[in-house]
């Protein structure tokens, strides 16, 4: 250690204090990591990412109890800590495993940059919530002056994606609440966003009451919203057997093609029904059987 500092010269002494505990661990490139002890660093109360799955929390403990933090925290110094701006779980798992110090790479940024690359760090690794990386990029535009052309650049999206993403800040507030404790999905946020603002909630509840994927949802959205001639079409979406059929419908179609050959899907009620496999043949038989992996 004494060597690699003494090489380094007054440079290193300059920008950390004598009676700041740091050790070099690369100098290879532009950033130098640096193991700083874990009590010295701070999380940022405004970093964009508000929840952490506990559950995910101990995996990625575990991922580091046996091979390390394989990818240096960033951190920024402030007055007698440091302040991450990426990296805030790896500094969790960390603490959870009484580790006394963590890898880190130290940069000099003001607190506008800091949040800006904090936001952008987060975004990047898609590891935010639906409506915190809405917030993330409605953020980035507000305060930061970036286009959704920018923002799409950066994150390798679609300028669409972005705009889509924003949509959802336009959601019934009850709505936002289900996707933020991971109720609703991204893609099922999407085609809410496509209802009355009215009938967002109550849709948002029969998605996650019927349990339908994000097709079905579409389905179901086109028949809430559905007009023709400029009129609300009447639709029976209303009542339970409505919202049995419009599923029921679509997974028809997806054993339709899987296997091949007519299907009826008949359900009942949500836990009661009956499905239909047609065949006209010894042969076609055989043949369904072999996909379902039954001999006779």
């Amino acid at each position: 250690m004494a060597g690699i500092k003494g090489g380094l010269g007054k440079g290193l002494d300059a920008l950390f204090p004598s009676n700041v505990n740091l050790e070099v661990l690369s100098t290879d490139s532009k950033d130098a990591i640096v193991e700083l002890k874990i009590n010295d660093v701070e999380p940022n109360e405004n970093q964009p990412r508000k929840s952490f799955d506990n559950e995910k929390l101990n995996e990625l403990a575990d991922s580091i109890k046996e091979h390390g933090v394989i990818q240096p925290i960033i951190v920024t110094k402030k007055d007698d800590y440091y302040q991450i701006i990426a990296g805030e779980r790896r500094w969790r798992a960390s603490k959870k495993l009484g580790l006394k110090t963590i890898p880190a790479i130290v940069r000099t940024y003001d607190d506008k940059k800091t949040r800006e690359v904090s936001l952008i760090e987060n975004l990047q690794r898609e590891n935010l919530n639906p409506i915190e990386t809405a917030k993330a990029i409605k953020e980035l535009m507000e305060e930061h002056k970036m286009t959704q052309d920018a923002i799409s650049k950066t994150l390798g999206k679609s300028r669409s994606s972005v705009a889509n993403t924003l949509r959802i800040l336009n959601l019934d507030e009850k709505v936002q609440e289900m996707i933020e404790m991971g109720k609703i999905s991204e893609g099922h946020a999407r085609t809410i966003a496509s209802v009355d603002t009215e009938k967002q909630y109550k849709f948002a509840l029969d998605i996650v009451n019927m349990d339908m994927n994000v097709r079905q949802a579409e389905n179901y959205a086109k028949e809430v919203q559905g007009t023709k001639g400029g009129r609300k079409k009447n639709t029976s979406t209303k009542s339970p057997k409505g919202k049995l059929e419009i599923i029921a419908k679509d997974l028809e179609n997806q054993m339709k093609k899987a296997l091949g050959t007519k299907v009826t899907f008949d359900a009942k009620t949500k836990s009661k029904g009956r499905i239909i496999i047609e065949y006209y043949s010894e042969d076609e038989l055989e043949r369904i059987l072999d996909i379902f992996n039954i001999t006779r």
